[in-house]
């Protein structure tokens, strides 16, 4: 079979009540670029109903639609790797489940990779978030474009295209803990972003809780950079210089002063001072543990994901005879890590 130019992957984690509207929406959408195209949902070890009605959807339209059931819930970006990895497409569209960002937006995306661009990046337009969420996506954009030299206008958007290159690139990565919108971003030769629609979410709730961004950028920061080990040897370095300062300019004073009943430490608060380099301290022992927590998810070897089940038509033997078990869908048990 002739593969599709287009690769839609959508990683679904409980999301029965939009789900419906998804379909209703996305399909239309799609048929009107008058391309050959593919979705493929990945199911991220829902606990509601959702997988059932992506087995529904399959059934309905087994030609442009295949499903990845996850054994577990292994995390947006792993469910996303699962459909990079079994997608066919040359061009690759990520889109979340919730509706935020509209289906209709995709043919603007497929338009920039047509026209040159390797990696197309989205910025919601009138975000429709709390405005909690609004400032704590701020916050990090900002924290990690002063860590690393990755640049992306709004990192927490998931409606992005990547060209087939990039996604063979990011393919080849063995990371446990990845971000893939930065992998992309380092691979690609020609980025862009344009800005899309944003929408508030149709149905459901935010899988990304507060904790949930802080270990993004953390991941972002440790996965992408040295600069934070680098900054925090820096201050320890300009902390050992003040004190040993601090204990020079102390025994100059005793020497031509007498002994002083008063230090040099007299004019600040040692507490204040104890527990700023205390905090110093445990904050470089936390920044080291996430470097050695990544080595250490590493080295342990375990796959990223198991896949419980692929429902997919399988390819006709020959176009002029095709084989009678095409429209069946394809169900194993794998696992895949390294």
């Amino acid at each position: 079979m002739n593969p599709p130019e287009l690769s839609v992957v959508i990683p679904v984690y409980n999301e029965e009540t939009g789900l419906p509207l998804l379909f209703e929406r996305l399909y239309p959408a799609l048929d009107a670029l008058g391309l050959r195209y593919e979705v493929i949902f990945v199911d991220d070890g829902s606990s509601d109903g959702s997988a059932a009605l992506l087995r529904g959807q399959f059934q309905q339209r087994p030609e442009c639609t295949r499903v990845i059931l996850l054994a577990g819930n292994f995390g947006q970006h792993m469910a996303i790797m699962a459909g990079f990895e079994r997608c066919r497409g040359q061009i690759v569209v990520t889109l979340d489940a919730d509706l935020q960002n509209p289906p209709e937006e995709i043919a603007r995306l497929v338009a920039a990779v047509r026209a040159g661009y390797d990696y197309v990046g989205s910025i919601r337009r009138r975000r429709q978030d709390a405005l909690f969420r609004r400032l704590a996506s701020r916050l990090l954009n900002a924290l990690r474009e002063r860590t690393t030299r990755i640049r992306m206008s709004d990192q927490g958007c998931m409606l992005r295209a990547y060209h087939r290159h990039v996604v063979d690139a990011i393919n080849r990565c063995r990371e446990a803990n990845t971000f893939i919108p930065a992998l992309a971003y380092l691979f690609a030769r020609r980025p862009t972003e344009i800005e899309v629609a944003h929408d508030a979410r149709q149905a459901g709730t935010t899988k990304y809780s507060l904790y949930k961004l802080i270990r993004l950028n953390f991941d972002l920061m440790t996965g992408f950079s040295l600069l934070p080990l680098q900054m925090f040897s820096l201050l320890g370095m300009l902390v050992a210089l003040g004190a040993a300062a601090a204990y020079v300019v102390l025994i100059m004073k005793r020497l031509l002063a007498g002994e002083l009943e008063r230090g040099v430490l007299s004019l600040f608060d040692r507490d204040i001072v104890e527990f700023f380099l205390i905090g110093m301290v445990l904050f470089g022992l936390g920044l080291l543990g996430e470097y050695v927590g990544r080595i250490y998810q590493e080295v342990r070897g375990r796959p990223r994901y198991l896949v419980e089940a692929v429902l997919e038509q399988l390819p006709c033997a020959t176009d002029s005879a095709p084989d009678a078990s095409a429209a069946q869908p394809d169900t194993r048990r794998v696992q895949t890590g390294r």
